[in-house]
């Protein structure tokens, strides 16, 4: 663990109280509403050296330290992305951060395009597993052995099953899928679709698998919920684009809300 992650940790504590987190939650795009939620203590990442400028639109570039359902919850309000920086690894820092604030469990939540006809748009579904098309990793250059990650049950199999008992008792449809890490910024073309799909992904899209990828590298549980902003490239006649991406969000945001909201009212 970096001396800049215990620093930091210390500085939100003295913001925000030392109980410990449970749970990190990492926003996609149209979902930063979310993090309005929480009743607790917002740190805007500028306040954070190190953390990410989250410079896409339609994120909230804030730390939220707080109670949601009852969980004492850190919510990531926007994401650093590969395309940004060229760095894999953007989301370390935030990561080991929320590490050393207690918490033992990672969920990731994005907008994703779709490649399964029966989950259009405004659909949610729950990863099971991920490909990363991108070949890209956060890893590159960790120094010890700890970078050999294992990657077997990523998503963790608890996690994933108390998600879907929570979209059940709310009546909301969640799939379970495969989804393809493509490293953007550029959407794909219908051939890498099509080559996509071949090799056996659901939905597509440019954040999440770094995240998750350094999440089991620390130790923490892992998972994480798409919301299908559209359909893939040759799936549709969409026209898409970072502002469809925005304008449908909140269609699907709605869906996860409750869905998360139930795990966190599950939660012993």
């Amino acid at each position: 663990m970096s001396k800049n992650a215990k620093d930091l940790a210390s500085q939100i504590k003295k913001a925000a109280g030392d109980t410990p987190v449970r749970i990190g939650l990492i926003l996609g795009s149209g979902l930063g509403h979310i993090a309005n939620e929480v009743d607790g203590t917002a740190i805007p990442y500028t306040d954070l050296p190190g953390f990410p400028h989250a410079g896409v639109s339609g994120h909230n570039p804030n730390l939220v330290i707080g109670t949601l359902e009852g969980v004492r919850v850190a919510v990531f309000g926007g994401r650093a992305h590969y395309y940004e920086s060229g760095r894999g690894d953007a989301m370390r820092l935030p990561l080991e951060v929320l590490r050393e604030l207690g918490a033992d469990t990672m969920i990731a939540t994005n907008a994703a395009g779709s490649m399964q006809v029966d989950m259009p748009t405004g659909s949610i579904m729950c990863l099971s597993d991920h490909i990363n098309f991108s070949g890209l990793n956060p890893l590159i250059g960790e120094q010890t052995d700890a970078r050999f990650v294992p990657m077997k049950d990523a998503y963790d199999p608890e996690i994933r099953t108390a998600l879907h008992a929570a979209a059940k008792a709310a009546d909301v449809a969640m799939a379970d899928g495969v989804y393809a890490w493509y490293s953007g910024p550029s959407f794909e073309t219908p051939a890498e679709i099509r080559a996509i799909k071949m090799l056996g992904a659901d939905a597509v899209g440019m954040s999440t698998v770094p995240e998750v990828i350094l999440a089991r590298f620390l130790g923490l549980k892992a998972a994480a919920i798409s919301t299908i902003t559209n359909m893939a490239a040759g799936m549709s006649d969409e026209a898409i684009s970072h502002e469809h991406t925005k304008a449908m969000a909140p269609i699907g945001a709605a869906k996860l809300e409750k869905v998360l909201r139930g795990y966190l009212r599950s939660l012993p």
